[in-house]
């Protein structure tokens, strides 16, 4: 005895345009600015910066660092262009570089605040 199968239409040919895939390129230095981030540390650096402009002294502070640790790793985070700086008399005051790594920051960490609804996507 034969079993019926139900006979599913397959999905249409969906040409995506070359120019929307990313270059070889792209996705290298995408890599590299995901890469940046993999560290904790940048990360709270990235979350002091989110709520105002700082100094090393004060940063260092505000996450429980060595200014000379604070230092290094705003040098990797301005190669990224993820911080930049401006002068203020003697003091050197860092902010997020622009509205692009607020929005990345918020999105990630509203991302990961979200509950898991137990379902695995395909």
């Amino acid at each position: 005895m034969e079993v019926p199968v139900a006979k599913v239409d397959p999905l249409p040919d969906v040409a995506l345009p070359i120019q929307q895939i990313l270059s070889v390129e792209k996705a290298q230095r995408m890599a590299e600015f995901f890469g940046t981030l993999g560290d904790p540390n940048r990360w709270r650096i990235l979350s002091a910066l989110a709520l105002a402009e700082m100094r090393v002294r004060d940063l260092a502070a505000a996450v429980e660092m060595t200014e000379s640790a604070v230092s290094h790793q705003l040098r990797i985070l301005r190669t990224m262009r993820l911080v930049g700086y401006r002068k203020q008399g003697r003091n050197v005051l860092y902010s997020l570089k622009d509205h692009h790594i607020m929005n990345l920051y918020r999105d990630v960490s509203e991302h990961l605040d979200e509950p898991d609804d137990g379902v695995a996507s395909p």
